[in-house]
């Protein structure tokens, strides 16, 4: 295939090759490499800021000039989410119009959108029929995994009862009925949810998972379990005629496999370029490179950055798969590494590079202190090191790089290291800091990015006052995600008043009133075990805490008022209730008014609920809010953003406040309610477990497999978390241009989840993420003494 390749590359026009000449010397050296790409496989791994979508876009438009593709002989280009596709496609026409050429011979699309497409102009193969299916994103608490369950649950009574009686247990009667609660509506639930994702998206089916468990002989069986809740799962999802996105891969696949239509494919695509190729799971990358694929050939470019991979703990993506695709590279001398970034201050830059050098030495220093004090029996001896960083530094641009103002000078100290004495003192000193930088420059903007959405909360409750003093903007991206929960939450409190002694209801609405902040945190399944009890107590139950009580008065308020309150009335109650604010009201307003008009003239409760229901499943409502990027990154304002959210993005001025040891990177934790399991949770032992066996396939398949137990499995999990969270540091660290503000506080609340600002809650000692005192040691100008 190189060879027709090549042979086709003669340009007739000269202006056109000088033109694309020209285009190709005005990228860095990695991103030439991309340029210069001819045939076969290519790995480019970027750091952050070094134009990755920049370079992708101008080598498409110079492959498509250089090789005259043309719709029925494409290059295809995927992605992951739908603003970066758009983004994408926008580019690589601007760059055609520069070259004068038709903006065709190309296409752009979601990965998922890619396997659709290929799935739906085949249904018999892919056994997929939208007009009849309906694709759902199932949850722990969606209907298809609770119902999955139960099925499960009452299909396999022995095991089941073997996670009942958990490491020990005495026979007590409310004790069995909390169990119950917690493993139906908790460890269940999440169970499921693990192993439908991490093994579909790794391409296994149930029947895989079986036959996985044999390898694994320890005294719950999970990965047995974790099978027949999968089994379950698939079963549910026929019934009803739900899909989910993988199975879009899944069937695309299975179109693929057919030799007649996979060769029609291949012949209309060119080569495969995938952005974000740290985020792509093996079921994923198994099918960009059939697409790829023409004979013994595969033209496949893979672009990433396996430093910026922040989401391998809650979905199945994992940076090892994108890492070994770009060792395999190296060795064939395919390899481009797109170094140099004009996004930050030199000192910005500085302090990232530290951080990844550091963790990987402490990394390594922790591995052999644990090699030298025991060998785990279960791992294999040639299992691969992972670490948490590739060893990339991110450099300064030349000084001739056309990026405008690239690495711009710094502003104050350009890294500055703070100590406040409490959270409170953390709020008053960036506030000073921001109304001075703002002020200044109006023209710039800032962000503070922040690890759990409370501390966004807090943040956006004590800055409040800077519009109207200041007339600087503060946007908290965690409200306007909140709109797309608030069916849902609507939902589960109207089902708890309209069966108040279902005990699964009264989770459900206890835990809507905790995660608001408006009850204290408490073990809820205890509540819930006894409804009748906890609501309506008779003398002989013993005098319950101060928490139970405030629960308690919340939840029997709710009853009220589906005796004071016609039921059209119900749902704005219950907006003042949780306490919404903005446009979160204006939401609730919107569905109040969407579920009217389908009631006209037979509103009831009842009907209430079947519609609620009817909206949640077929994801057809969309809260009130901008739907325009632009908004987290205008001028003049402070965003509050997470910083899982703030990948992507850049801001003039970054705020890392509340870096604490205990959140970043956090403990080992296994929520209390669950611990008669043992000090393990399930639903990570599994994944562990799972990505075991995957990566067996991919390093010794010839050895024999072998499968890690749960205190083994566990660790492993915890160890991927902490690399994890020390590469979302890295992520958040680099989204600064001029400023990098980072604080540690001495005291903070002991769980920000049960913190509530507006009550006298203690204050305790916090110790500051391990990498913060070295860095104050490293950088000793940064450290900022502030006056009393």
């Amino acid at each position: 295939m190189e060879n027709n390749i090549n042979s086709t590359s003669h340009l007739s026009v000269p202006n056109l090759s000088i033109k694309l000449e020209e285009l190709r010397n005005s990228l860095r050296p990695g991103q030439q490499q991309l340029a210069s790409w001819t045939a076969g496989k290519m790995a480019i791994s970027a750091v952050p800021g070094a134009g990755k979508s920049h370079s992708l876009a101008v080598a498409a438009a110079m492959m498509i000039a250089q090789y005259r593709l043309h719709p029925r002989k494409q290059l295809i280009i995927v992605t992951y989410t739908r603003s970066a596709a758009a983004g994408i496609k926008a580019k690589i026409k601007e760059r055609l119009k520069e070259l004068k050429i038709p903006q065709t011979g190309f296409m752009v699309q979601t990965l998922h959108g890619l396997a659709l497409n290929i799935a739906t102009r085949n249904p018999d193969l892919s056994q997929l029929n939208l007009e009849t299916s309906t694709v759902i994103i199932p949850t722990p608490s969606h209907r298809v995994i609770r119902s999955s369950v139960e099925k499960w649950i009452s299909g396999n009574p022995r095991r089941y009862q073997l996670l009942l009686e958990g490491a020990e247990f005495d026979g007590e009667e409310t004790e069995r009925l909390r169990r119950q609660s917690v493993l139906r509506t908790e460890v269940l639930p999440k169970l499921a949810h693990t192993i439908i994702r991490e093994a579909k998206s790794s391409g296994l089916n149930p029947e895989k998972v079986w036959e996985l468990s044999d390898y694994s002989q320890e005294h719950y069986q999970i990965l047995a379990i974790a099978a027949g809740l999968y089994e379950q799962y698939q079963i549910v999802m026929r019934s009803l005629d739900f899909i989910d996105y993988d199975d879009m891969i899944l069937g695309a696949l299975n179109v693929i496999e057919n030799p007649k239509i996979r060769q029609v494919w291949q012949q209309q695509i060119f080569a495969v370029f995938e952005d974000e190729a740290q985020d792509s799971s093996p079921l994923q990358e198994k099918l960009i490179s059939a697409l790829a694929s023409k004979e013994n050939d595969c033209n496949l470019i893979r672009v990433g950055d396996p430093n910026q991979a922040i989401n391998s703990t809650f979905t199945p993506a994992d940076s090892v798969y994108f890492n070994w695709f770009c060792e395999t590279c190296k060795s064939q001398e395919k390899l481009a590494e797109m170094t140099q970034a004009g996004r930050s201050s030199k000192i910005i830059i500085d302090a990232a590079n530290f951080v990844l050098k550091w963790v990987n030495g402490q990394w390594e220093y922790e591995s052999k202190k644990q090699r030298k004090k025991h060998i785990n029996s279960d791992i294999s001896e040639d299992k691969k090191e992972v670490i948490p960083f590739r060893l990339q530094s991110i450099e300064t641009v030349s000084k001739d790089d056309p990026q405008p103002n690239a690495n711009p000078e710094a502003v104050g100290e350009g890294l500055e290291l703070y100590r406040p004495d409490d959270i409170y003192h953390t709020v008053d000193l960036i506030k000073e800091r921001i109304i001075e930088l703002l002020n200044k420059n109006s023209d710039h903007n800032a962000a503070i990015l922040v690890r759990e959405n409370r501390q966004g909360r807090f943040l956006a409750e004590n800055l409040k006052e800077l519009p109207k003093k200041h007339k600087i903007r503060v946007y908290e991206v965690g409200e306007s995600e909140r709109f797309s929960q608030i069916p849902s939450e609507i939902l589960n409190l109207l089902q708890f008043i309209d069966r108040p002694h279902s005990p699964d209801y009264l989770k459900n609405a206890l835990e809507i009133l905790q995660n608001r902040g408006l009850i204290p945190s408490q073990d809820l399944n205890i509540l819930a075990t006894y409804p009748e009890n906890f609501l309506y107590p008779s003398s002989l139950i013993p005098e319950q805490k101060k928490p139970v009580l405030e629960a308690r008065r919340y939840c029997c308020n709710l009853l009220q008022a589906k005796l004071e309150l016609p039921d059209y009335q119900l749902i704005p109650f219950l907006g003042m209730t949780l306490k919404y604010t903005g446009a979160e009201l204006a939401t609730v307003q919107k569905l109040s008014e969407r579920i009217s008009q389908e009631l006209v003239g037979k509103f009831s409760l009842k009907s209430v609920l079947n519609v609620l229901r009817e909206i949640i499943n077929s994801e057809q409502f969309e809260g009130i809010e901008e739907d325009s990027e632009e908004r987290y990154t205008r001028q003049n304002q402070v965003t509050i953003i997470t910083m899982h959210k703030s990948k992507g993005l850049d801001w003039d001025y970054v705020f890392l406040p509340f870096l604490h040891e205990d959140v970043l990177p956090g403990n080992p934790w296994v929520p209390t309610a669950a611990k008669f399991l043992g000090e393990f949770t399930l639903a990570e032992v599994s994944r562990a477990q799972i990505r075991a066996a995957v990566h067996h396939q991919y390093i010794n398949p010839e050895n024999t497999l072998i499968i890690p137990n749960p205190d083994n499995a566990w660790q492993e999990a915890q160890q991927l978390k902490k690399a994890e969270e020390y590469r979302l540091l890295y992520v958040a660290m680099t989204r600064a241009k001029r400023l990098l503000w980072m604080s540690a506080a001495k005291e903070g609340p002991f769980r920000w989840s049960v913190f509530k600002a507006d009550t006298s809650i203690n204050l305790h000692s916090k110790v500051p993420c391990p990498i913060f005192p070295i860095l104050m040691k490293q950088f000793p100008n940064s450290v900022i003494e502030y006056l009393f």
